[in-house]
């Protein structure tokens, strides 16, 4: 094609370049969280009123109340609760895998050498939270919730950085996203591996081959979303009956759902330009009638968007406005005595919060630096990473839900009581104390010379 027979750009939107594609999602993504960070706060301080009031004989009771079906032999029937924890967070944790699937892929752990440091503080703020736990329950009936100081929520974290605004550096807010994002992968791990009970085989075979199913429907082209959903639901059944915690089915999906679209952007601006020429008088390029013409272009705008875009936009949320709180309002209501603070496994789970997280992502930061493997973001100081580190000892919704795992009755009751005054420590201090490192915005010349 020539020069002069070349089409000209679309003047009606702005330009797109390759680093928008990564730019929006964050930012839909950080628009979000921040939002559900506060919703969070709202529905936790809610269910915490309704567990230490006069009515709270009858909110206990409402998350107990059971109800299931039957399907010939099969039978499930479980408590409220059991399904907001099993069922809906499975949801919760599949968007966690495109999440990670997503910056795999295209975001900031895409490039092993950017990941380093995020990864490798991840890993410090997974060791020693874990280690200084085992140092206080080692031989005691919590020991088996040593993965609840592991993990960072990153709802109340961006809510936190929300807070202080543009102020905080744009190298502090991916550096701690990337961790959390680390975090979560560790806390799936943890979760696959140490809270998994005896293994059904048989089903945990089944399961695997749901999974080999997802691949080859992908590999032969099948991009209708409500067949994955069913090929889901069946996963989702063999994983809860084969002992592996059904919501690790949940997150193999979302690392396994594609990140690119079908459509490219050529194939796309192509069948536009001949849609534009067709409504113009011009005949279909292959002779198709107006429903053929119109259809064309719908799935070409629709497959232009790779299933996890579509998928994370559509569900994210949902999950983030209606599944979390109801998590939420699920487990965080506990009965708080003035001596739960006393008890060991709480003060285990404050330490590893409030303590082990900050020194956990500063030493195993400092150690990669020092070797030369990563180096510090643009506008991150030792001292703002150890503000950004006390604030990921914000535990909330991963620590509640290993919790819920791995303890019973009043264990679990006195870890959630940690994990609760934990995470309210970590971003009280973690925001106070990058509210006072970080820049003061600078003052208008206007208000300068109002006060004169």
């Amino acid at each position: 094609m020539s020069q002069q027979s070349q089409p000209s750009h679309d003047i009606a939107s702005l330009p797109l370049e390759p680093v928008d594609r990564i730019i929006a999602p964050l930012a839909l993504f950080l628009r979000i969280q921040a939002a559900s960070g506060f919703l969070l706060l709202v529905v936790t301080a809610i269910a915490l009123a309704l567990a230490n009031s006069p009515f709270a004989h009858a909110y206990l009771n409402l998350w107990e109340i059971p109800f299931g079906f039957t399907l010939g032999t099969f039978e499930m029937n479980h408590s409220l609760r059991h399904w907001i924890n099993d069922g809906l967070m499975t949801i919760f944790f599949f968007v966690v895998g495109l999440e990670v699937k997503r910056e795999l892929v295209l975001g900031e752990l895409r490039d092993l050498r950017t990941a380093c440091l995020p990864i490798i503080a991840a890993a410090g703020g997974m060791i020693i939270p874990a280690s200084l736990y085992l140092a206080g329950q080692y031989g005691q009936p919590g020991e088996r919730g040593w993965g609840i100081p592991m993990a960072t929520d990153i709802a109340f974290v961006v809510g936190c950085l929300a807070v202080l605004g543009p102020r905080v550096p744009g190298g502090l807010r991916i550096m701690l996203l990337s961790l959390a994002i680390a975090d979560d992968i560790g806390a799936i791990l943890v979760i696959a591996i140490g809270y998994t009970g005896h293994l059904n085989f048989g089903a945990l075979a089944l399961g695997v081959f749901g999974f080999l199913i997802v691949r080859g429907l992908a590999r032969i082209g099948v991009r209708s979303i409500p067949i994955y959903y069913i090929v889901g639901v069946i996963i989702w059944l063999a994983f809860y009956e084969s002992g592996v915690h059904a919501t690790v089915a949940g997150v193999i999906l979302g690392l396994l759902t594609p990140a690119h679209g079908w459509v490219s952007a050529g194939r796309l601006n192509a069948i536009v330009r001949q849609f534009a020429a067709y409504v113009q008088g011009e005949p279909w390029s292959n002779g198709g009638k107006d429903p053929m013409a119109l259809r064309a272009i719908a799935v070409a705008a629709r497959e232009a968007l790779s299933p996890l875009e579509r998928l994370e936009t559509a569900l994210h949320p949902w999950v983030s406005f209606v599944i979390m709180p109801l998590f939420a309002l699920a487990n965080a209501g506990v009965s708080i005595n003035v001596t739960d603070f006393r008890e060991p496994i709480a003060m285990a789970v404050i330490v590893g919060l409030g303590i082990g997280k900050p020194v956990g992502i500063v030493s195993f930061s400092w150690l990669a630096v020092r070797m030369g493997i990563a180096r510090l973001p643009e506008g991150v100081n030792w001292s703002i990473l150890a503000a950004g580190g006390v604030l990921a000892g914000i535990g909330f919704t991963m620590a509640l839900f290993i919790a819920s795992l791995a303890l019973e009755n009043a264990l679990l009751n006195a870890a959630k009581v940690g994990i609760l005054s934990g995470s309210a420590v970590a971003a009280v201090a973690g925001s106070l104390i990058l509210w006072w490192l970080l820049p003061k915005p600078a003052r208008s010349v206007s208000s300068v010379r109002s006060l004169h």
